[in-house]
This record gives structure tokens, C-alpha cells and sequence, in this order.
């Protein structure tokens, strides 16, 4: 299911896929972002990394199939071998027809902890609860609970969009056939 480091390029190789050199992913932004990272931590005992963000996406099809994705620009400075909650369904990405799709951004550590994504659909699905108040349990409450950053965009079966966030801001948009378009950063006057 998740593969990482040699064994992520032994298997790639068994496959026929072409390998490049690691220098193939360097840019000289990334560079130098995590140049500027890593004198920061050296200039602090104790902080934490910066990151590049998150885009995520749901989706609802016209025969009820639920999808979600999740594309992490990851984490500068992390510990070699880190995986965060992107590739993780379930933490940061998880969709299922009987009750919703999600996709969440933020501190993955603890999205990984409390299975963010996975537990906003079981709360839909086995508690029976709205969308909307789902997203704000696991958020609001329980992310937030354990020190967790971070928010989620959800769609459930019928439609519902629900956007909600503990951090500063999130960058976000929705769009249904029903005409709603909606794009935002922070909170509006309803929060």
C-alpha cells in the first residue's frame, strides 16, 4: 500500500519505471527554502518547519461516487523518511460512497494520530450526524483537543460542502451545480 525510500525504488525498478538522479528533484526555490530552514531551526532551539501547502480536492459525480485527493508540497526540513498524512487515506485524504469524501491540511503528525479524514466520515455515516457538524467535531474539537492545526474540506452524498479550519486561514473554494461559488482565506462573518 505505502512504499518509501530503497524499498520505493527497488519496487519502482521491478516495474520498469526509469529511475533519475535525486538532483532531478532539487529546485532552486526548494533550495533555497530549506537553506533559509535550516538556519532558522539553527537559530532557535526548539520550532518548527515551515511548509509549502496542501491542495486538496472532493468530488461528487453525477452516479453518487464520492472521490477525494490530497497533494502535500510537503514539509521543509523534515526527518529523512518522514511520511506525512497525504499519501495516508485516511488521515489526510478519505472518501467512501456511503458517507462522504474529505481532505484535509495541516500539522500531519496529528492528522495521522487522529485519522482526521477517516473520522469525519464515520461520524457522518455511523453517527448519523450533518456534514457540517462532523467536519466541526473533528476540527474544532478533537484536532484542536490534542494541539492539532489544520482544517479539512468535505462533501457528503447529498451535495453538502462543508469547509472549517482551526489555523489562521485556509485557502478554499467550492463550487456546485447549483450555482454555489465560493472562494475564501479566512473566516467569514457567519464564524
Amino acid at each position: 500500500m505505502l512504499l518509501v525510500g530503497d524499498g520505493a525504488e527497488e519496487f519502482a525498478l521491478e516495474q520498469g519505471v526509469a529511475l533519475v538522479p535525486r538532483g532531478y528533484f532539487r529546485t532552486e526555490a526548494r533550495t533555497r527554502q530549506l537553506e533559509e530552514e535550516r538556519r532558522a531551526a539553527a537559530a532557535r532551539a526548539a520550532g518548527s518547519a515551515g511548509s509549502m501547502g496542501t491542495v486538496g480536492a472532493v468530488a461528487l459525480d453525477r452516479t453518487g461516487n464520492l472521490a477525494a485527493a490530497t497533494s502535500t508540497g510537503g514539509l521543509s526540513n523534515k526527518h529523512r523518511g518522514r511520511v506525512g498524512d497525504s499519501p495516508l487515506i485516511g488521515a489526510g485524504t478519505y472518501a467512501n460512497n456511503e458517507s462522504c469524501a474529505v481532505s484535509g491540511t495541516g500539522d500531519g503528525e496529528y492528522f495521522i494520530r487522529q485519522v482526521v479524514a477517516y473520522d469525519v466520515c464515520a461520524l457522518v455515516q455511523y453517527r448519523h450526524m450533518a456534514l457540517a457538524a462532523a467536519v466541526h467535531e473533528v476540527v474544532q474539537v478533537k484536532l484542536r483537543r490534542t494541539g492539532g492545526e489544520g482544517g479539512v474540506i468535505a462533501l457528503d452524498r447529498a451535495g453538502n460542502i462543508a469547509m472549517d479550519y482551526n489555523s489562521a486561514g485556509m485557502f478554499r473554494g467550492a463550487r456546485d451545480s447549483r450555482g454555489r461559488r465560493e472562494i475564501a482565506i479566512y473566516q467569514d462573518a457567519e464564524h
